[in-house]
């Protein structure tokens, strides 16, 4: 199998990680709840891991790194610790159902939407502008989106807020481990990430950056201060409760030092390659109508197509079945397909990571030629 959907889960990992993962299930137990060596064991993993996202990261201190399950975990703890019934809040245009699920389901929310073309970053950044008005108490913002790979202004973005007293929450769960994101620099109230996509690790496993007063969404035993019945007013402790996912968090921490072995500059310059690659191929082929910056330069290693005549679903069963796998519809973000205009159609997107090589780009190309007689179309942005 081709494996092009590493925007879901990166499927080719570290062969480190899954013999973590396999040694902690037999020697670890408990992080916290003992004081014998499989305890002792599992929480000296658990710290090493915070600590290596803390170095990659630019964290202060590891007890702010904290684990979660998923990014969507982190983004709903960010997300309740800031936004109150009644708030206003601006987002981008190109937010995962992640963001816009959460903030949905708190009452009388008023949601602003920062919406402009892709690949356009001065327009986001206008948009940003015009819209962070003094009724805004929290902004969040995706650093890179699932479906395009479109790499937003960030940094200015994170520097507006700043100058503006806003806190900013950043959903990097497309850029973390191919991107830099330092947590210093940008200022960021939060920073949400899965641990199975750029970094490597298991699925299962997420990290939430704190520089924000927290409120806890899992309430229950921490191994700490147990005699209270409130969460522990100190982090890690404060998010983190109920047992942990050690076997995961041992595997993320061999996929945190891979990571950092590599260089994020390296992975993104080798991932960007071959979605030019595979965009420069799909953009010849009649009837494909490819998503991609000129020269890739605010996109990462994700490509999005259409295939004209054809529905995005079946260009993807097709693919399928010829032993590559992409994925194709919607990608969990109508709001990024509303802010693109391909909200009616979706499109079939292709992702790679730092486990692929370019005969597998050249090879995407190929079976796409199976669709029917085109009229032209567009071949790119």
């Amino acid at each position: 199998m081709i494996y092009l959907d590493a925007a879901a889960t990166t499927l080719q990992k570290p062969t480190a990680v899954a013999s973590a993962s396999a040694y902690a299930v037999n020697h670890m137990a408990t992080p916290g709840r003992g004081g014998h060596q499989p305890a002792m064991l599992a929480a000296e993993t658990a710290f090493a891991c915070r600590q290596a996202a803390a170095e990659l990261f630019h964290v202060g201190e590891p007890d702010n790194v904290v684990l979660t399950f998923n990014a969507t975990h982190g983004l709903n703890i960010a997300i309740q610790s800031l936004v109150k019934p009644g708030d206003t809040v601006l987002i981008s245009g190109y937010e995962h159902n992640a963001v816009t699920r959460p903030l949905a389901a708190i009452p009388n929310v008023k949601v602003k939407v920062a919406a402009s073309p892709l690949f356009q970053p001065e327009t986001i950044l206008y948009q940003f502008q015009r819209l962070l008005t003094p009724e805004v108490s929290a902004v969040v913002c995706n650093h890179v989106s699932n479906v395009f790979g479109y790499v937003l202004p960030v940094a200015e973005i994170s520097a507006l807020c700043a100058r503006r007293g806003v806190p900013l929450i950043l959903d990097a769960s497309q850029s973390a481990g191919c991107l830099p994101v330092h947590l210093d620099e940008l200022g960021a109230a939060f920073i949400a990430m899965p641990g199975h996509k750029g970094l490597y690790g298991p699925q299962g496993t997420g990290l939430l950056l704190c520089n924000h007063e927290t409120a806890p969404i899992l309430r229950g035993g921490t191994g700490s201060v147990s005699i209270r019945q409130d969460m522990p007013d100190f982090l890690p402790d404060r998010l983190e409760a109920g047992t942990q996912n050690i076997a995961g968090v041992a595997g993320l921490l061999e996929g945190l030092r891979f990571v950092r072995s590599q260089g994020e500059e390296k992975i993104l310059d080798h991932e960007r390659r071959l979605a030019a690659r595979a965009a420069e191929q799909l953009s010849a082929l009649p009837g494909v109508r490819v998503y991609a910056a000129r020269g890739l330069f605010c996109q990462s290693g994700v490509l999005s197509f259409q295939v004209e005549g054809m529905d995005c679903e079946e260009v993807g069963e097709t693919l399928g079945g010829m032993g590559i796998a992409v994925r194709a519809g919607l990608h969990c973000a109508p709001l990024a397909h509303r802010s693109a205009g391909t909200l009616k159609a979706g499109t079939v997107r292709a992702s790679f990571s730092a486990f692929n090589h370019g005969k597998e780009a050249d090879q995407l190309a190929a079976p796409c030629a199976f669709a029917r007689p085109f009229s032209p179309v567009l071949f790119g942005i």
